[in-house]
């Protein structure tokens, strides 16, 4: 059906910052010696030049992030209350003012290394603030700032059209999805929660696929899948073990939307709005492509360039002061309980049996990695590397990156955003893919060792 509603110029205000907007998001390039995305290349850039100063720079963000959340809680002044942007940002429940007020102690305490060493030590609060939080603050800054590339300019309407028929029979998530799976893979697990929510916070997502979409999809990049089984003394093995944490979180991709918790989510919209999937039914006369790429058209005529600066800076304060907070308070309680108490190894205990039923060696050893990773994915191959057995080794890293979810990043960042899950949803999520990945793991371990 021949298109009348659009123009060459519409074409041409959706073609160049979406492709523009697939190069500095999706496209893997070589790089110093490694493979990465260019946004990824724009934060490391960054983080070499500032390194030094950021930790200072997040300490400021997260202490004024407190303020102001004080300010709306107890004052509710006029300038942040008659203010969309700062009345969502700064008026939020209690439970995120009490993790603000939390965070701007720990970062505080962390920075100036004083109170009790168990919260700002190398091993806790200080492995946040000086390494997660200088990357986070890099990543969001370019990815925040360019993200309106993807999300503004027709881009996700055409994959809406074309890719609803393989996203919704297999994850029970809209076509546009696809770009929110394909920058967490390539890119970095951090992009992905932060499309994810911009998209759930516009009325293109459910809560239900929403949920789904932060859960499942947003994985750790390849960069540092290299750095895991590298930590692990496998490098040599990558390309196998990059195939297998692939594989099992397909098979969890398949799974996990249809058992509890995540199919239990409401299929309702952000605040109850009505939503804008608006490209899931192909009108009559149309082709998929075609009435995707007319979409696409309409959407980037009706978005203007001046909004995207405005957008892109929104986007990256929203990131800095809406989900920093959280990933220090969270982080560092997961990092002191971790270091300072063998609840991760009794709470690994039950996963003995299961490890030796399936012959994995060193059994005990591996236990406590297999929940310990609920604290940070990168503590189970610190711990691993002590292990003998190259397989053990494998399978540990395998699992801590398909278990995806643990509190010093992607907890915390899904538990920061908008994305409707609760605590209580995340450790149900983290053991029930523990439990589906682990025997896939182990089996192609058997396979490999």
């Amino acid at each position: 059906m021949k298109n009348k509603q659009t123009t060459t110029a519409d074409l041409l205000k959706f073609l160049i910052p979406s492709l523009l907007g697939i190069l500095l998001f999706m496209i893997p390039i070589p790089f110093q010696g490694k493979v990465t995305i260019p946004v990824a290349i724009f934060a490391d850039q960054l983080k070499s030049a500032l390194e030094s100063q950021i930790p200072a720079i997040m300490m400021i963000i997260i202490t004024i992030t407190a303020i102001g959340t004080l300010l709306a809680k107890i004052a509710k002044p006029n300038f942040i209350m008659s203010r969309p942007f700062l009345n969502n940002l700064f008026h939020v429940n209690m439970i995120w003012v009490i993790s603000r007020v939390l965070a701007a102690i720990f970062v505080i305490m962390t920075f100036y290394k004083i109170g009790p060493e168990a919260i700002w030590s190398d091993d806790t609060g200080g492995l946040l603030l000086t390494d997660l939080l200088v990357t986070l603050f890099c990543v969001f800054l370019f990815a925040g700032l360019l993200l309106p590339l993807l999300l503004n300019f027709g881009l996700l309407d055409l994959f809406g059209a074309l890719l609803t028929k393989v996203m919704r029979p297999l994850f029970k998530l809209p076509g546009r999805s696809s770009i929110d799976a394909l920058a967490s893979w390539l890119g970095d697990g951090t992009i992905g929660v932060l499309l994810t929510s911009k998209q759930y916070e516009e009325g293109y997502y459910t809560k239900r696929e929403a949920a789904i979409i932060g859960t499942t999809f947003s994985i750790v990049s390849i960069t540092f899948s290299m750095v895991i089984i590298a930590t692990v003394d496998l490098a040599h093995l990558f390309v196998p073990y990059y195939l297998t944490i692939t594989f099992a979180g397909l098979v969890c991709a398949l799974i996990m939307p249809r058992i509890w918790p995540l199919a239990k989510k409401e299929d309702t919209y952000y605040q109850d709005k009505p939503g804008k999937q608006t490209t899931e039914l192909i009108p009559e006369g149309y082709t998929r492509f075609g009435y995707g790429l007319e979409q696409a058209q309409l959407t980037a005529r009706n978005n203007r360039f001046t909004t995207f600066f405005k957008d892109g800076i929104q986007n990256v304060l929203d990131m800095w002061m809406g989900v920093a907070p959280i990933v220090m308070a969270f982080g560092t309680l997961a990092l002191i309980i971790a270091e300072n108490t063998k609840i991760f190894q009794w709470l690994g205990m039950p996963f003995i049996p299961l490890l030796e039923l399936m012959q994995v060696p060193e059994a005990q050893a591996a236990s406590q990695t297999l929940v310990i990773g609920f604290a940070d994915m990168f503590l189970p191959s610190v711990l691993a590397a002590g292990i003998e057995s190259e397989m053990t080794r494998f399978i540990i890293a395998s699992i801590s990156v398909s278990q995806l979810i643990y509190m010093s990043e992607v907890g915390g960042l899904l538990l920061g955003s908008k994305v409707p899950v609760s605590f209580k949803d995340l450790v149900v999520i983290f053991f029930l893919r523990t439990l589906i990945s682990l025997p896939i793991i182990v089996l192609v371990a058997h396979l490999l060792f």
